[in-house]
């Protein structure tokens, strides 16, 4: 059906709220076949003037910090706000399938049946740094549709996760006290580009370790440096499953969002990570290229033979190969 529709035909839905076509439209975006990349880029071309206006928020943490809960509670408190939200939720890929579980829906079913609630999983097809390849174009399309709130909900596999500050305008880390997170979250990487550190499971006897954490983390928070010279990233504890501390955080995002966008910060802090993304995406697709052409082909697959069989060792192999690239762009770039 879609494929039949033009681009501006699919923007004007899109602009209007009709999910399906949404949806459609972003499973276009992510399509990896040939024959859909020219609609695809069509669409995009027509949404990027539309967007802005939704607040982009990146959640990641450790598995079992309890991050898909944590984002129910939160959603549901901003829906009660009389806001609309949209979850993409990154699920890891199978490096041996490519197969994903994308079982975001499944823990959030509450949140599902909320009509101002859109909740997308995404598998990460083995992009590293916890989210998705075409994670920044599916917010545009979320953006375009009216979505007031978009949440990034990460793989949580570890310090790599820090690609998603790239996406966002606010980064929160979530993290749990008593399982050595605290000093996980001291380390620098992730904690040089949070915005918030929220402990969560504050709830039962965990509450005053999870009070010890928060501590800990303010601290370490102090002696980091920050991103900007206008925001301290703040610590806060919460308890998803007793639903206590959301309010607090969603106050924290407010007073990120009043104390950066008067001075112009996010939308510079946008245009930053649009070229960013515009120059990784060409770096990908040249290495694609590079790859798909014949002759380099044929020499990666002697050069692969010779290093499975120990006649030639991985560095030589890497020298040969990045040897006869070098030399092939010269002759090609004098031709």
């Amino acid at each position: 059906m879609i494929n039949a529709m033009s681009a501006d035909e699919i923007v004007a839905e899109i602009l209007t709220g009709n999910r399906a076509i949404l949806a459609r439209s972003m499973t276009l975006i992510e399509s990896t076949h040939p024959k859909h990349h020219k609609l695809a880029g069509e669409i995009l071309d027509n949404i990027v003037p539309l967007v802005g206006k939704a607040k982009r928020i990146g959640i990641t943490g450790v598995p079992g910090a309890g991050k898909s809960t944590l984002l129910e509670a939160l959603g549901m408190y901003l829906i009660k706000c009389g806001l609309k939200i949209a979850i993409i939720a990154i699920d890891p890929s199978s490096s041996i399938s490519g197969g994903s579980i994308l079982a975001d829906k499944t823990r959030m079913t509450t949140l599902l049946r909320e009509h101002n609630a859109f909740i997308r999983p995404v598998p990460a097809g083995g992009h590293l740094g916890g989210t998705s390849r075409r994670t920044r174009e599916l917010t545009f399309l979320l953006d375009a549709a009216g979505f007031d709130v978009i949440f990034i909900e990460t793989v949580g596999v570890g310090q790599s996760e820090i690609e998603v500050a790239d996406l966002v305008d606010f980064f929160c880390l979530v993290q749990i006290a008593g399982a050595g997170d605290e000093l996980q979250g001291i380390k620098k990487g992730v904690m040089e580009v949070a915005d918030l550190v929220v402990i969560n499971k504050c709830d039962g006897d965990n509450k005053i370790l999870a009070e010890i954490a928060r501590a800990m983390l303010k601290n370490a928070l102090h002696i980091v440096k920050p991103k900007y010279t206008e925001w301290q990233a703040q610590a806060l504890t919460c308890s998803a499953r007793d639903n206590t501390g959301i309010k607090n955080i969603w106050e924290v995002v407010e007073l990120f969002y009043a104390t950066m966008e008067p001075a112009g910060k996010v939308a510079l802090l946008r245009k930053g990570q649009n070229v960013r993304w515009m120059k990784r995406e060409i770096e990908e697709n040249v290495i694609t290229m590079i790859y798909n052409t014949q002759d380099i082909k044929e020499l990666y697959g002697k050069t692969k033979a010779s290093v499975e069989s120990n006649q030639l060792s991985p560095r030589h192999a890497v020298e040969t190969v990045s040897q006869y690239i070098a030399e092939k762009l010269t002759y090609d770039g004098l031709k």
